[in-house]
């Protein structure tokens, strides 16, 4: 099993940044892919950005060039640092792990991105 806690939401101007935090406990060592995933209002949850346990990164054409995501093996944590916010940033974000038999989630956390 594996738990995952994220931390860093809030509420932000248009313009602003955030980073956001997953740290990762339980079976970590079993785990492939890690990411974000974001669901606003009304609309399915969509794909942020992931990194690879090799560091290999992917980001949805939304967030390409304002997010990175990256991770710290030894605090088994990815990051979602997020710059030049939008309002249609405004979702919850959700943490995301990846094993060869399982998929996890956290809890969620909230960014809302004002105009």
């Amino acid at each position: 099993q594996v738990q995952l806690v994220e931390s860093g939401g809030g509420l932000v101007q248009a313009g602003g940044s955030l980073t956001l935090s997953c740290a990762a406990s339980g079976s970590i060592f079993r785990l492939n892919r890690m990411g974000w995933y974001r669901q606003a209002p009304g609309k399915l949850r969509d794909l942020v950005a992931t990194i690879t346990s090799a560091g290999v990164t992917n980001y949805a054409d939304s967030v390409k060039g304002r997010f990175t995501i990256s991770r710290d093996n030894a605090k088994n944590t990815v990051y979602l640092q997020m710059n030049s916010l939008k309002p249609e940033d405004t979702a919850i974000y959700s943490c995301n792990a990846v094993s060869i038999a399982d998929t996890y989630w956290g809890q969620g956390t909230q960014v809302t991105v004002s105009s």
